[in-house]
């Protein structure tokens, strides 16, 4: 069981290693390579460059980024509103309550809630505010990605040739499995 366990790892990572896809595109050799450091950088200083840096390398039918700028902004931008006004509301509660604690309790803006739910609703902004910042970072960080991703696959060969098939597979009725076939060009 041993040996048969063994023999089939060393076939299966010899034939994906044979029929891997070879890389055409050494660096340094050719004047139209596409760099991945240039995409994630420009990404990283401006949301959304390595976007469009990634499309104008694709070739001419599968240009396709620049679609996701928008949708980059437009994430950016609804949690940047969340974010400042989280704030903004944080700072309010925080005045109110000084005001009220030095002049006994008299209320200028948060007249419905007393002290105690000013300290919560004060809180709850605050947990709020934090969240925005987490979901900043984190739309931030998946634009780079996705920017560094896609210049990784500007050369990609998607063709015809490329199928992988399972199929039923049966041997005098007795065997029945599976059969896989990979066709690489």
């Amino acid at each position: 069981m041993k040996n048969n366990l063994g023999f089939f790892t060393i076939i299966f990572f010899a034939v994906f290693n044979a029929m891997a896809q070879q890389d055409s595109l050494k660096a340094g050799k050719c004047d139209t390579c596409h760099s991945v450091r240039k995409a994630t950088l420009f990404s990283t200083v401006i949301p959304g460059a390595g976007q469009i840096y990634n499309h104008f390398a694709q070739p001419k039918g599968r240009k396709k980024a620049y679609w996701k700028v928008p949708l980059i902004y437009a994430a950016l931008g609804s949690v940047g509103f969340l974010l400042v006004s989280n704030q903004s509301d944080v700072i309010s509660l925080r005045k109110e309550y000084r005001y009220r604690e030095d002049n006994n309790g008299d209320r200028l803006n948060w007249i419905q809630y007393d002290s105690q739910g000013l300290l919560t609703l004060e809180s709850q902004s605050a947990n709020f505010r934090d969240f925005s910042i987490l979901g900043l970072i984190l739309i931030y960080g998946f634009q780079i990605a996705d920017a560094a991703v896609e210049a990784h696959f500007v050369h990609f060969d998607v063709s015809e040739d490329l199928s992988f098939n399972i199929k039923p597979w049966s041997y005098q009725a007795s065997h029945v499995g599976l059969s896989l076939s990979f066709n690489f060009r």
